[in-house]
């Protein structure tokens, strides 16, 4: 307690005495509630909005990388299964065409076939020719499997039906997990069918998952379309069992999404169907684990916004405080004085002086431009004055400060009314690369490649800044949204004659077609049907060049791109012209 009565402000056990209008300005304790909440308010508001905004697009964008590089671990793993099985279908077709084969079929040629594919491809384990009936008539393997009625399996009846048939795995006649590739072939134009059989060993088939770097309790795992493992898995199951998580609906890119098991573990699954296949490759990973740097980030984040908060509120109140008891101690000895005070009259007097500076806040700045430019001239006309540099500077010093006032009171206005052509010098490479800093973020994101090319000996073009970064900014976004990502904008200059400059942008976008081309001045024409486009950027973009004194062309080729050409004098005639807002 003693602490804190050595701490407490002098104001915050004083007692309101008077009445009237003033009466609240003398309660000093609220006054400091006031001070703080408002203070708090106005700068951790914003402080605790940009931390929350921060905080769920840094998890959004960490989730969306997650999702990005499950998804490309998926489809490059899928690609490597797809190559194996199919690298094999391949080999069982080139041997049915050979035509040493379809007519000698034997058992040593058999095996002399299956020696050559181990040594070739590897994974195969047996190699069968099996008759109309389903018989198998020659066979070549570890296994007593010449004479066996294969009609009633579901592979035979498969491979019978479509001409070449990829197994799910399964154990068969030989109780081993195994994988049948089986392919229909004729060995004479009026003969019957025959089909050629191979068995793969599961294990090189598992290996390609196993090399497979998935940290912590992220696994990789092959199932068929009926949710049965075709792979051993680390945490999901065992061979030709039934998988406890969902089964993914066909689609035929690679998919990711999230899913909570049934104790509440949030897993990102990422699955892709492998074609001509009965196989569905999925790749599960937890949540939690992905989100371990991100879970660092977020204690960091919030320990920083804490300590933040803490300090300036710290601030705040030692603030509010010196400033209350300030306030206090100047109240104590003018309080006498403020009673006396009507609070009728003191608020007539300000609302005519608001009034009055209101009315009159022009005048000065006419007359101080009038006055100075006068009081120069008058000086002009005498030797001992125009000699005096400080004096100068002062007058030049007032005139540039009122030209400034008027500068941004047009500036603006200027959106709303019609404006005078502003010329200055400028070079035309730093404009570009001015408005090109608007957009290069658009430009990264869409992996927009942007060169530029500015021809050596260009000088300075005299004309309107303004005007002619709203004709840059429009053609490149139109550059933008006819593209695709991983496009490629190219803005050259290059001297056009002795008195003109050309500025060419070209992007491979789209494209206009032909008939198109004619009209994509004219107001209200869009190729942007459905897209947001209003007919009206181009229209603009003529109409801004026209107004500084150039010419403008558009070349195009459909599927190909479009290059504008902007043609600009280097010297801009100032003349009174039509303002136009250049919005696309």
């Amino acid at each position: 307690m003693k602490f804190l009565n050595r701490i407490k402000p002098e104001f915050w056990d004083h007692r309101i005495f008077s009445e009237g209008p003033y009466s609240s300005h003398f309660n000093f304790r609220r006054t400091w509630y006031a001070a703080v909440c408002l203070t708090s308010a106005v700068v951790l508001a914003p402080l605790i909005f940009m931390a929350v905004m921060d905080y769920r697009a840094t998890r959004h964008e960490v989730e969306s990388e997650i999702l990005l590089r499950t998804s490309r671990l998926v489809s490059n793993t899928r690609r490597t299964l797809s190559y194996f099985l199919d690298e094999r279908k391949s080999a069982l077709d080139f041997i049915v065409h050979d035509n040493n084969f379809k007519l000698n079929v034997n058992p040593e040629r058999m095996e002399q076939i299956l020696e050559n594919l181990k040594k070739s491809f590897g994974g195969f384990t047996d190699l069968g020719c099996i008759d109309h009936r389903g018989i198998q008539e020659v066979y070549a393997g570890p296994y007593n499997l010449t004479g066996k009625d294969y009609s009633d399996q579901e592979w035979y009846q498969q491979v019978v039906k479509r001409g070449e048939f990829i197994s799910d795995v399964f154990r068969g006649f030989r109780h081993v997990p195994h994988i049948v590739i089986a392919v229909k072939y004729y060995p004479s134009k009026e003969g019957s069918f025959r089909v050629l059989r191979a068995t793969l060993d599961t294990t090189k088939f598992n290996d390609l998952l196993s090399h497979l770097e998935i940290a912590g309790h992220g696994d990789a795992l092959v199932i068929n379309h009926k949710g049965v493992l075709q792979t051993p898995t680390l945490y999901h199951g065992e061979i030709l069992e039934s998988i406890s998580l969902p089964i993914p609906d066909f689609a035929p890119e690679t998919k990711v999404f999230q899913w909570t098991t049934e104790k509440g573990i949030p897993l990102v699954i990422g699955y892709r169907y492998i074609t001509n296949t009965p196989f569905i490759l999925m790749v599960v990973k937890h949540k939690e684990e992905l989100m371990k740097s991100w879970e660092n980030s977020r204690r960091e984040l919030i320990g920083f916004l804490l300590i933040s908060v803490a300090f300036i509120l710290f601030v705040i109140l030692w603030g509010a405080t010196y400033l209350v008891n300030r306030i206090f101690r100047s109240d104590q000895k003018l309080i006498v004085s403020l009673h006396q005070v009507e609070y009728s009259n003191k608020m007539a007097s300000i609302g005519r002086l608001a009034a009055g500076v209101a009315h009159e806040i022009n005048n000065p700045l006419a007359i101080i431009n009038e006055k100075a430019g006068l009081m120069k001239d008058l000086f002009l006309f005498k030797k001992e004055y125009t000699g005096n540099e400080m004096l100068m500077g002062l007058l030049d010093s007032i005139i540039t400060s009122v030209a400034r006032c008027g500068r941004i009171t047009k500036r603006l206005l200027g959106f709303a009314r019609h404006m005078d052509v502003s010329i200055q010098s400028v070079n035309l490479g730093e404009v570009v690369r001015e408005v090109l800093g608007f957009l290069n973020k658009e430009a990264e994101y869409r992996s927009i490649e942007i060169s530029i090319e500015v021809a050596e000996g260009i000088p300075q073009i005299n004309t309107d800044a303004g005007k002619l970064q709203q004709i840059i900014l429009n053609i490149i976004n139109n550059a933008f949204a006819a593209m695709e990502n991983n496009g490629h904008l190219r803005i050259s200059t290059r001297m056009a004659g002795d008195d003109r400059v050309a500025l060419t942008i070209s992007d491979d976008g789209c494209g206009i077609s032909e008939k198109d081309l004619k009209r994509v001045f004219e107001p209200f024409f869009s190729t942007k049907t459905g897209k947001g486009g209003t007919g009206l950027g181009l229209s603009i973009t003529y109409g801004l060049v026209e107004q500084i004194g150039g010419t403008i062309e558009v070349n195009s080729e459909l599927n190909r791109g479009t290059t504008f050409t902007i043609t600009l004098p280097l010297v801009t005639e100032e003349k009174e012209i039509k303002n136009s807002c250049a919005y696309s």
